[in-house]
């Protein structure tokens, strides 16, 4: 199996795959991933066209192929195949599996992908997959089963499906925060790309225009550990990346962590700022320092 190189994962942007106007403006885009959209952005009697017009959006493109990736139908569903038929031949740069049930959809998808890579001359194991793990109540079980299954690479979250899943009025508290169930699914993929070794990739903002509100919110969940975010709007991009992006402050502080461990190897613990670090801080800052670049 080939090894699978990716391009950073901060922002992933979604364009519906019947509009060639919004793919080519999310191709053209500085999100890390454009994800031409076969799902729900696209209504059932549209679906033959739209697999047309994602495959040609995937065939004009020689550069940068590896960050447009493909959202495609469920694969309970009657469209999955036809959609995978459709595009591979064009090469996408991964696909992203919506309302996952589990690994075994994973594997599934494996098969299904190895043997169109083959079919159409490309790298056998070499098309990544991202799956969003969550949409169902079923899958909800299912979010720490992932560690190993082919071909992923991250994990992501959805609550308007899971809503509709399990027949509930509204997502949302009061406050227009998410409701419990909600926020366990949040956490659940969160812990679950962990245990799998693959990055967490926050749900969507629906409201586009509160930049605000995106750039606490992405600040947030990057604190709590997650990779990146999916995005609807190029407006969301720049605010995306920049949250996910380490600044030159926490850089320097976690170089100066690994520094003082350097010169301490005995040490478990090194009084710092009033403090005390353990290892557990030098392995944050090592790893923050590897998804910059500087490890």
């Amino acid at each position: 199996m080939t090894e699978m190189l990716h391009p950073p994962m901060r922002s992933w942007l979604f364009a519906p795959g019947d509009s060639e106007k919004k793919m080519a403006k999310a191709a053209e885009s500085s999100a890390d991933i454009a994800l031409f959209d076969l799902e729900d952005a696209v209504a059932a009697e549209n679906k033959p066209m739209a697999r047309s017009l994602v495959r040609d959006q995937l065939a004009s493109r020689s550069d940068g192929i590896e960050r447009l990736w493909v959202r495609v139908n469920p694969l309970d569903g009657p469209w999955a195949l036809q959609d995978l038929a459709a595009i591979m031949p064009a090469r996408p740069g991964g696909i992203m599996l919506p309302k996952a049930r589990g690994r075994r959809d994973v594997e599934l998808l494996d098969h299904y992908l190895s043997a169109l890579e083959v079919a159409n001359g490309i790298d056998q194991g070499s098309t990544p997959v991202i799956a969003l793990v969550t949409e169902t109540a079923e899958a909800m079980f299912t979010t720490g089963d992932y560690k190993g299954a082919p071909r992923l690479v991250a994990m992501s979250w959805g609550a308007e499906d899971l809503a509709d899943s399990i027949d509930a009025a509204s997502n949302r508290n009061a406050d227009g925060s998410y409701g419990f169930t909600y926020e366990l699914a949040r956490s659940l993929c969160l812990l679950g790309a962990a245990a799998a070794g693959v990055a967490a990739i926050e749900t969507i903002q629906g409201d586009f225009r509160d930049l605000d509100g995106l750039k606490a919110r992405a600040e947030k969940v990057r604190r709590d550990g997650f990779s990146g975010m999916l995005a609807i709007h190029p407006a969301q991009v720049d605010v995306i990346n920049a949250a996910f992006t380490p600044s030159e402050e926490e850089l320097t502080e976690a170089q100066m962590i690994i520094d003082l461990f350097a010169a301490n190897p005995g040490a478990g613990t090194i009084g710092y700022k009033g403090g005390m670090l353990d290892r557990p801080h030098l392995s944050r800052a090592m790893q923050l320092l590897a998804r910059a670049g500087r490890g």
